[in-house]
């Protein structure tokens, strides 16, 4: 039966941390899955989710510490002493633990890691953290199973029951030679039906996918997509094998990515959640409110220069915002598809053959909104003139919003900025300002005046 939170459980949690009574929490949660255990840990203040976390074994709440959300982790490991949270990271593996004295001052740090009893581990989570954050050296685990390819199946066998007490999957078996250079994957079907004296050398399998510590997470992403990958290791620059990236990392990451870009497209500049302080939040939304007042400062000058045809055709003031909202929309369509192209790497082949695509697109889309316009003219009584000059302008629109969301999310990518910023206000502000001008411009055109 699948595991509920209720008030009531939350409420018998606080009655037994009030108590002190860590023998009656230990028996009450020691067979929860670590993941309801931080479900539990969120709806806990502070310093009683530190009492918790104290209380059990460290085995199940260092995983369930990897599940909070970064905020409330941080609260809780600035409650811990070092030696509580090396203990803590006993039982994670080493890209886990990396990430989390990552999120440590530096003080603390060095302080943690000097607590870690198993030395090689400590060197292990120095080495990762010594990598760039967005690359493959970042975001490995050490623990692996490998083996030599002049061993015998026999031998084989003996060495992996030995590695893999340290591993939590055992996703893939990889072969190296004696310098440590990854030569090969090995098949469990075939080291199952191999003779005991078989040489690994003779069964193994030669091509196996793989990264460098300096691939960038994307291109890992892309490539664990694309071969349908769990786990993929990650070699040096000498091609020796030094760790593996498992798929549970990679949608960790994808998911981190998805967020960040549905933020920024939102008109969101920085990582931040809806519990986040209101000066986090300011600081987040508020240099692209700065951007939208300006665009819209911009539309309104652009109209003070149309003051005479707005008093002689005032129908066309109604239908200024229509002209914004379109141009708006079709921009963040057409860079909310580029930009997803780009994530997927699916944009490829000639920039002008994507943008006459676009053209025949809005096109297309364009002379069918032009035709309702008109038709919702003659409908209305609206002048022939007015009506032509709305549909006109609107087509028109839509063909500069296209190119615009289109071009932008490619020249952004290409320059090593985020495509992402395009689809948010960046793209509909100067969609906005590119649309009132051209309606006017086209206006002042058709109507003569």
């Amino acid at each position: 039966m699948q595991f509920q939170l209720t008030n009531d459980f939350i409420e018998q949690i606080a009655q037994l941390i009030a108590k002190k009574d860590g023998n009656a929490l230990r028996e009450l949660l020691q067979e929860f899955h670590f993941a309801d255990i931080a479900e539990l840990i969120e709806e806990l203040k502070s310093d009683q989710a530190t009492y918790l976390v104290k209380q059990l074994e460290s085995d199940l709440t260092s995983e369930a510490l990897m599940e909070l959300d970064d905020d409330v982790r941080e609260k809780i490991l600035e409650r811990l002493s070092p030696i509580e949270i090396a203990a803590e990271l006993q039982e994670l593996d080493t890209d886990d633990a990396a990430d989390i004295i990552g999120e440590l001052d530096e003080t603390i740090q060095q302080k943690v890691i000097d607590k870690i009893e198993d030395q090689e581990r400590a060197a292990d989570i120095v080495e990762l953290l010594n990598y760039d954050e967005d690359t493959a050296g970042a975001l490995m685990a050490k623990e692996l199973v490998q083996v030599k390819e002049t061993w015998t199946v026999a031998g084989c066998v003996r060495e992996m029951r030995r590695q893999a007490e340290n591993v939590t999957r055992v996703h893939s078996i990889y072969v190296t030679n004696k310098e440590g250079k990854l030569t090969g994957r090995l098949s469990l079907k075939d080291l199952l039906t191999a003779e005991a004296k078989t040489e690994i050398s003779d069964v193994f399998i030669p091509k196996v996918d793989y990264v460098t510590v300096h691939t960038e997470n994307e291109e890992v992403a892309r490539i664990m997509q694309k071969y349908d990958l769990e786990a993929i290791p990650v070699v040096d620059d000498k091609g020796i094998l030094v760790g593996r990236i498992t798929i549970d990392d990679i949608v960790d990451f994808i998911k981190d990515e998805a967020e960040k870009d549905y933020q920024m497209a939102a008109g969101i500049s920085q990582d931040v959640e809806a519990d986040d302080s209101i000066i986090d939040l300011t600081k987040a939304r508020l240099p692209w409110l700065v951007l939208g007042l300006l665009g819209g400062l911009g539309s309104v000058y652009i109209m003070r220069g149309y003051d005479e045809a707005l008093a002689t055709h005032v129908e066309l003031f109604f239908f200024t915002p229509l002209i914004a909202a379109m141009a708006g929309n079709v921009g963040v369509q057409s860079s909310a598809i580029i930009v997803q192209g780009l994530a997927n790497d699916n944009v490829k082949g000639s920039l002008f053959k994507r943008l006459l695509k676009e053209v025949g697109l809005a096109l297309i889309n364009g002379l069918a909104l032009g035709v309702l316009v008109i038709l919702f003219g003659a409908l209305t009584q609206m002048d022939q003139q007015v009506a032509f000059t709305i549909a006109i302008s609107m087509l028109l629109v839509i063909i500069v919003a296209a190119l615009v969301g289109t071009f932008v999310p490619i020249i952004l990518d290409k320059k090593g900025i985020d495509p992402a910023i395009a689809t948010g206000p960046f793209i509909t502000t100067s969609n906005d300002i590119f649309g009132i001008f051209l309606f006017f411009f086209i206006a002042k055109i058709i109507l003569n005046f």
